[in-house]
């Protein structure tokens, strides 16, 4: 039995390693690119923001995206029936640029809560066939932001994936664990998407043109569902060929991470929910890797405690792993700009595991609740 199981623990550890080297070839392969004023060809392009009682957050995060060097773009900004006093930001924004528009979405009984129903009407408003979206809490990182999204579509490229980080909050274990996830999490779609196989992409730097999205019926086929705005349309309408990534450090957006652990599970909640409406060999890798994840340190803990014997070949493996894991999560690290995460991966792995076992069993029990 023993022998077995030290079978199966060496196939996780294959498994473990193929995906790590899956994800390295891209991010040791990628090569960053800089955008050159002078020569882009600017293509105009329609900036949808929801908000749903941001009033101060736009206050403070408008006049950024008004400043961008992209010479052709116009500003939808959608008031997802809020409470605050969202719409008179709005409108006092409007009164000072032409280049705003507003929606202003009422209750719908149908669609109440629903941010895709808002994002629909945004979509519908805009001018412009190529379309980019972002969170009302976002800040751009550079003025060449939007330039950055922009240039990478094409007349094969409809989908274009970028970064969006979160602050940095000093002493605070909470903040480097919702930063490792994102950036775990980016490791994996941008991976994904190098390798012809996205599967998701995140609302807060993401970009799609109009006509892709009515070829697949919008947010129609998921309407029902919460969340999965950005997710669940990237899977349906990505292909091998139609997708661009944007990992210049320029093109990064960066928004406020939660403050409380309550409301950071509750986020990764709505967003878990999600999986099991991705593609059927899509929801299987992502299983994959996540179970052999939790066999490594479950099947190493039984061997270890069956047989003393087994402690040396699970030690080794797991430095090697941690190193090959350092090495490909260090060079993602820096090439999406997250600094200070590393030196506590082993114990913020375990974290990170458990509690993803926890929301995949809280789901199961009850569903998540509205986007805001």
């Amino acid at each position: 039995m023993l022998q077995v199981l030290f079978i199966a623990f060496l196939c996780i550890v294959a498994i473990n390693f193929s995906y790590f080297l899956f994800f390295g070839i891209f991010f040791f392969s990628y090569k960053e690119r800089k955008i050159e004023n002078d020569n882009q060809n600017y293509i105009p392009v329609s900036l949808i923001i929801c908000a749903k009682n941001e009033a101060s957050s736009l206050q403070e995060n408008i006049p950024l995206f008004l400043k961008q060097s992209h010479p052709d773009f116009e500003l939808i900004l959608v008031n997802d029936t809020s409470a605050d006093e969202t719409l008179e930001v709005m409108e006092d924004f409007q009164r000072q640029d032409a280049r705003i528009k507003i929606v202003n979405v009422q209750n719908n009984e149908r669609f109440w809560g629903n941010k895709k129903y808002a994002l629909t009407l945004g979509i519908k408003k805009a001018m412009h066939s190529h379309l980019i979206f972002t969170d009302a809490d976002c800040k751009p990182k550079s003025n060449e932001w939007l330039s950055l999204m922009a240039s990478q579509f094409s007349e094969t490229k409809e989908i274009v994936l970028g970064y969006g980080s979160y602050d940095t909050i000093e002493n605070s274990f909470l903040n480097k664990m919702i930063r490792y996830e994102t950036l775990l999490t980016a490791t994996q779609y941008f991976s994904y998407a190098y390798w012809g196989s996205a599967y998701m992409g995140v609302g807060r730097n993401l970009a799609y043109t109009s006509q892709l999205f009515y070829d697949h019926n919008g947010f129609v086929p998921h309407m029902n569902i919460l969340s999965g705005d950005d997710d669940l349309f990237v899977n349906a309408a990505a292909t091998s060929k139609n997708v661009a990534l944007v990992l210049e450090k320029d093109g990064f957006t960066k928004s406020e991470p939660k403050n409380t652990w309550q409301e950071w599970y509750t986020q990764k909640r709505r967003h878990v929910s999600t999986a099991s409406h991705y593609k059927p060999k899509h929801k299987f890798l992502l299983g994959l890797y996540f179970a052999s994840q939790v066999l490594f340190w479950l099947l190493g803990a039984i061997l270890w405690i069956a047989d003393s014997n087994f402690a040396y070949w699970i030690i080794g493996f797991f430095i090697f792993k941690l190193f090959l894991k350092y090495i490909v999560i260090g060079k993602a690290a820096k090439t999406l700009n997250e600094k200070g995460l590393l030196w506590l991966m082993p114990f913020q792995e375990i974290v990170l595991l458990a509690t993803q076992f926890g929301i995949f069993v809280h789901n199961l029990i009850s569903k998540p609740v509205h986007w805001k």
